[in-house]
C-alpha cells in the first residue's frame, strides 16, 4: 500500500453537500493499489450507548489521471455534524484505517480522530450552478465577424487571412437575423465576445462600459437580441472585460491628464508618473501582458469594485442577459470574485459566471465564485489526441479523469469544453486541413458530459491561423460551406439532446486500444445502454462484439469494423 499517496482532507474539494441530507466524501490513492475503500460514518454527538449510529458505504471509483485513482461515496444523514474515516484494502490485501489525517492498523473509535463534517455549514455552501446549464451546447459569436445586417462586398468580407483591424460591419442586427441557423443547428447559449465601445475591432479595451459600441448597434439591438433569442429557447452570455480598460477609459484619462492629483490614480497600479507605455517596454503601470493599451483595474479599490459590480448587474436588469463569461478571471482576486457573485445572483438568483482560466481553476470552483471555466485542459487533450496524435487513448481519457477527480461533481457538466476560440488557431487549421480530424474533434466535444462550445463557423468547416485569422468573416455563402459537416454537427447535437445517457449516464466500463487510437465508454442511464466509441488514428479496428447493433449517428447498423478518425454511438441491448 503506498501511503504517501492516499490524500483526504475535510475541505469542500473532498467532502460536500450533494443536496439535503446527501453528503458526498471523495478520496485520493495511487493508481491500481486498492481493492477496496469502505467510508465508516457516525453521528458526532450522539454516544453510542445511547444510539448506535455507525454506518459504513463502499466507495466508487469514479475517476483516473493516471497516477492516482479517485473514489467517492454519497451517503444519507441528517446530523449535526458527521464524523468518518476511512477503510482501505490494498489489492495485495493489506488493510489500514485513516481517520483525521492518521493512519492506525485497528478500527478508529474515538471521535476525536475522526474526520469532520458539520452537515449544517456544508449544505449552506452547497454549491448552486445553474440547472438550465448543464450540459447545454455554447455558441461563441465574434461580433464584428459573424454577420451584418447591411450587405458587405463578397471580397471584403471572406477575405482571408484577416487581419487585426479589418472592419467586416458586422452586428448585434446581423446576429438577431441569423439566429434560426443557430436555433436549427441546435445550440442553447450564445456567447458573445465584448459588445461595449471599445477602439479595436476585438474590443477587449473597454472605453465606456455602460454603451453598446456603435459599430455595433444599440442596446435596443442587444435587448431585441436577448428577447429573441429567449423566444427560442436561448441564453446570451456577455463577455466581461473587468481585468482592464481601455487608455481612453474615462478614469485613466484622467489619471493621465491629473496624474497625482487625480481622484481615480487608486483605480489602477500606478508605479510613477509621468505614466509610460512604449512599444516593447514593460510601462510603469500593470496591465495586461504588459501592453501599456490595457492598463490592469485596481479591484481591490472599493470604488473601481463597486463600479465594476454596477456593470455586472445593469446589463442584466437592462438586457435580461444570462450571465457572464469573465476575461482573464485568474488574474482577479478570490475576494473580488466572491462578492461579484453575491451581487450578481441578487439580481438574477440562476445567472452563469464561466472565467477564462487556462489551467484547472480547482480554487475558483468551490461555489462561491464563478459556475465554471472555459475547458483549456480539455482543449490541449483533444489538439494532442486528434490533431497531433501525440498521446493515446488512455492518455486522453486519464486528462479528463484529473479533471472529474478535482472539480466538483456540479461544475463538470458545466464546463465549456472548447477545441477552438477566438484566441486560438481554429482546429481544422491546427490538424492540417483534415475533415475528418474536425468531424472527430466535434464528436469528443458533443458526446462527452460538459458544454460543448462551438466556435462560430466550425460547423460549416472554418479555418484560420493564429489571431487574428482565426476571425474571419463567417461563412453564410453556401458555395464556402461543408454541408456534410454541418449535417454531422446537428447529428451528434441531435442525438446528445435525445439520449441523456451521453452525458448523465454512468460509465460502466472504458475500452482502449493505444495502438489503434480507440476509446469507447459504454454507459447506462434509466434503462438505456450505449457504447459511445472515438477513434484517432488512421486506420481500421474491428469491434466484432457490437457488430449489428445500431449506431445512433446515423440509423445503420454497425459493421464490426471502426474505421480511421471516426465516431460511433452504439445503442446496446
Amino acid at each position: 500500500m503506498e501511503y504517501s499517496a492516499i490524500y483526504h482532507d475535510a475541505v469542500k474539494k473532498y467532502a460536500f453537500a450533494r443536496g439535503k441530507d446527501a453528503v458526498c466524501i471523495r478520496i485520493r490513492v495511487k493508481k491500481d493499489d486498492m481493492e477496496k475503500i469502505v467510508l465508516h460514518y457516525q453521528d458526532k454527538y450522539i454516544p453510542l450507548e445511547f444510539e448506535d449510529t455507525r454506518q459504513a458505504a463502499e466507495m466508487e471509483k469514479t475517476a483516473c489521471d493516471g497516477r492516482c485513482d479517485y473514489y467517492e461515496a454519497v451517503v444519507q444523514a441528517s446530523v449535526i455534524c458527521l464524523r468518518y474515516t476511512f477503510e482501505l484494502t490494498d489489492t495485495a490485501g493489506e488493510t489500514c484505517f485513516y481517520g483525521n489525517h492518521e493512519f492506525s492498523d485497528a478500527p478508529i473509535a474515538d471521535i476525536d480522530r475522526m474526520f469532520d463534517f458539520p452537515q449544517n455549514l456544508r449544505e449552506e455552501e452547497r454549491f448552486d450552478v445553474p440547472a438550465w446549464a448543464k450540459n447545454k451546447v455554447v455558441y461563441q459569436i465574434f461580433p464584428s465577424r459573424f454577420a451584418a445586417s447591411e450587405k458587405v462586398e463578397e471580397a471584403a468580407w471572406y477575405q482571408a487571412p484577416i487581419g487585426a483591424r479589418e472592419n467586416l460591419h458586422g452586428d448585434l442586427k446581423g446576429i438577431s437575423d441569423r439566429l434560426a441557423h443557430l436555433h436549427e443547428l441546435g445550440v442553447d447559449v450564445l456567447y458573445l465576445t465584448p459588445v461595449f465601445a471599445a477602439n479595436t475591432m476585438h474590443k477587449y479595451d473597454t472605453v465606456d462600459y455602460y454603451r453598446i459600441d456603435p459599430a455595433f448597434g444599440t442596446e435596443s439591438d442587444l435587448r431585441r437580441l436577448v428577447r429573441k433569442a429567449h423566444a427560442l429557447g436561448m441564453k446570451v452570455v456577455l463577455d466581461g472585460v473587468f481585468n482592464h480598460t481601455s487608455p481612453d477609459f474615462f478614469a485613466f484619462r484622467d489619471v493621465r491628464q491629473k496624474e497625482e492629483k487625480s481622484a481615480y490614480k487608486d483605480w489602477y497600479y500606478i508605479e510613477d508618473f509621468p505614466l509610460r507605455h512604449e512599444k516593447r517596454q514593460k510601462p510603469n503601470f500593470k496591465s495586461f501582458a504588459y501592453f501599456g493599451g490595457m492598463p490592469k483595474l485596481n479591484l481591490q479599490n472599493p470604488e473601481t469594485k463597486a463600479y465594476i459590480i454596477n456593470v455586472g448587474r445593469y446589463w442584466i436588469r437592462r438586457c435580461d442577459i444570462d450571465g457572464w463569461r469573465l476575461d482573464v478571471g485568474d488574474e482577479i482576486s478570490h475576494r473580488f470574485w466572491k462578492s461579484f457573485r453575491s451581487a450578481i445572483r441578487e439580481v438574477k438568483p440562476d445567472a452563469l459566471l464561466v472565467g477564462e482560466i487556462w489551467h484547472c481553476a480547482e480554487d475558483f470552483l468551490e461555489g462561491d465564485e464563478w459556475d465554471s471555466v472555459m475547458n483549456y485542459p480539455f482543449y490541449f487533450s483533444v489538439l494532442d489526441f486528434v490533431a497531433k496524435e501525440s498521446i493515446t487513448a488512455s492518455r486522453f481519457y486519464e486528462n479528463l479523469g484529473y479533471l472529474r477527480g478535482n472539480y466538483h461533481p456540479d461544475v463538470y457538466p458545466l464546463l465549456w469544453n472548447l477545441i477552438d476560440s477566438h484566441d486560438t488557431a481554429r482546429f481544422l487549421h491546427l490538424c492540417g486541413e483534415k475533415k475528418e480530424k474536425l468531424k472527430l474533434a466535434a464528436a469528443l466535444q458533443l458526446l462527452l458530459p460538459g458544454m460543448p462550445f462551438i466556435y462560430y463557423g466550425d460547423e460549416y468547416g472554418m479555418t484560420g491561423g493564429p489571431d487574428p485569422d482565426c476571425r474571419r468573416g463567417m461563412l453564410w455563402d453556401e458555395k464556402y460551406q461543408d454541408m456534410d459537416l454541418y449535417a454531422w454537427y446537428r447529428a451528434l447535437i441531435r442525438i446528445r439532446k435525445t439520449h441523456p445517457c451521453i452525458t448523465q449516464g454512468r460509465t460502466c466500463r472504458v475500452l482502449t486500444d493505444d495502438a489503434a487510437g480507440l476509446l469507447v465508454l459504454e454507459k447506462s442511464y434509466e434503462g438505456e445502454k450505449l457504447a459511445i466509441g472515438f477513434q484517432a488514428k488512421e486506420r481500421e479496428t474491428t469491434l466484432a462484439a457490437y457488430a449489428g447493433m445500431e449506431n445512433l449517428i446515423d440509423g445503420t447498423a454497425f459493421s464490426g469494423t471502426v474505421r480511421g478518425y471516426a465516431a460511433f454511438v452504439l445503442r446496446l441491448p
